[in-house]
């Protein structure tokens, strides 16, 4: 029994002891190993998530940022008329239809001209009748003016023999064969007709003007008459509808016997092998929309250059227009009525710092991005961002050259503090 106790009570060896030991500290370790990885599981579980594959992430880089402003634009033949009729009509026959292709002076269309020719000749036979009395109104007025120079002739002899009566009086009244009353009376008459002769002089100066104002009103009116002849001859020439150069009929009033009215709408015709862009923007960059300003055009992925060049005056609903030469007017993306997204350089930077434009960016200002951390965790950063052109945004701040740059729409994710890629 003794030997028994002495046994129980013996030392426990140091090397069972550290084995004991090691065992129970592993044991611990291992209990907050799964407990830091449950937590770390658990949290990666929390953590917002975004599928990888469905992000657009851009790289911040360096180089030139050809600034400009968004517009909106349409695509239009670069030649293109709207016929009009000249007077109201009848169509009685038309000779094309919409899509022909025509050559300049081609009929296009005739319409009814009876009732405008005939007006036409009665004119005709006025011009000659104004012409006659032209005639005779010159013929009368030259009569009237010889008569009146013949008086004044009559007048002026008169007058000289006048003259030389007086001198005989005088003669006589100084050799004393004459008297003082007969040199006056001579005297008087002399005057008396002097005085007939300015008075005649005085008329044939004021009918001249006024037979000259008469002549002059006369030939006015038949100048006015003539042009109105001259008109109507041309809105006959005109009656029949021709195309004025080359190109495609794009519209054609086909209904034959209808009316149309004078200034209405018969026919179009477009040159559909060179076109143009019809553009509009917020009049507030009227002041950045200048005739030679550069332009590029996106119609789908092509990219086309172009030219401003008109710029409409004045602004209607919030907007101006203006139409752009293109560079190639014949490149085969562009076809008439399509939109096309336009931007209107207006400046060169150069060595900017940028990142790949995208819905995301809406105007300079500041922003709240999310950059990749590492392979599979995005943080948000506050950035600013500047101008922009068609390609790429100027970044101010918060970034630095090389920064991956989710681009995508990341609207959900605002208020996290991380998101976790999925791949």
């Amino acid at each position: 029994m003794k030997k028994d106790n002495q046994n129980m009570d013996r030392a426990i060896p140091v090397s069972v002891q550290r084995k004991r030991k090691m065992a129970k500290t592993g044991k611990y370790a291992a209990i907050v190993a799964v407990v830091i990885a449950a937590a770390v599981w658990l949290g990666m579980l929390m953590m917002a998530s975004a599928d990888r594959k469905s992000l657009l992430i851009s790289a911040v880089d360096r180089g030139t940022i050809d600034v400009s402003i968004t517009a909106t634009g349409k695509v239009s033949p670069a030649f293109e008329e709207v016929i009009i009729s000249p007077i109201s009509a009848k169509i009685l026959e038309v000779f094309v239809h919409s899509g022909d292709t025509v050559d300049a002076g081609t009929p296009l269309l005739r319409l009814d001209l009876q009732s405008a020719q005939t007006d036409y000749l009665k004119a005709i036979d006025e011009r000659e009748i104004r012409r006659q009395q032209l005639v005779q109104l010159t013929t009368n007025i030259e009569t009237q003016l010889s008569d009146r120079r013949m008086q004044i002739e009559v007048e002026q002899m008169k007058i000289g023999q006048l003259e030389a009566q007086l001198r005989n009086e005088q003669y006589l009244d100084s050799l004393g064969s004459g008297t003082k009353d007969r040199v006056r009376q001579a005297e008087i008459t002399l005057r008396t007709a002097q005085l007939q002769l300015q008075q005649l002089q005085q008329q044939y100066q004021n009918e001249v003007r006024v037979k000259q104002a008469d002549l002059k009103m006369q030939q006015l009116q038949d100048n006015i008459f003539e042009r109105g002849l001259t008109a109507t001859r041309r809105i006959l020439d005109d009656a029949s509808i021709r195309s004025p150069r080359k190109a495609t009929v794009t519209y054609i009033s086909s209904e034959i016997g209808s009316q149309v009215s004078a200034g209405g709408k018969v026919a179009v015709v477009s040159d559909l092998s060179r076109f143009k862009v019809d553009a509009e923007i917020s009049d507030t960059y009227s002041d950045r929309v200048a005739v030679g300003g550069r332009v590029l055009v996106k119609i789908g992925k092509e990219r086309l250059l172009g030219t401003v060049s008109t710029v409409t005056p004045l602004s209607q609903n919030g907007v101006i227009t203006f139409t752009i030469a293109m560079d190639n007017p014949s490149h085969p993306k562009l076809r008439s009525g399509l939109k096309a997204d336009v931007f209107v350089i207006t400046s060169i930077k150069d060595d900017a710092l940028r990142l790949r434009n995208a819905s995301y960016y809406t105007g300079a200002g500041d922003y709240t991005l999310f950059i990749l951390k590492d392979p599979h965790t995005l943080v948000p950063r506050k950035v600013r961002l500047g101008e922009c052109n068609y390609d790429h945004v100027e970044v101010v701040s918060g970034l630095e050259e090389g920064d991956s740059v989710v681009i995508s729409d990341m609207q959900q994710y605002k208020n996290k503090e991380k998101v976790r890629l999925q791949d």
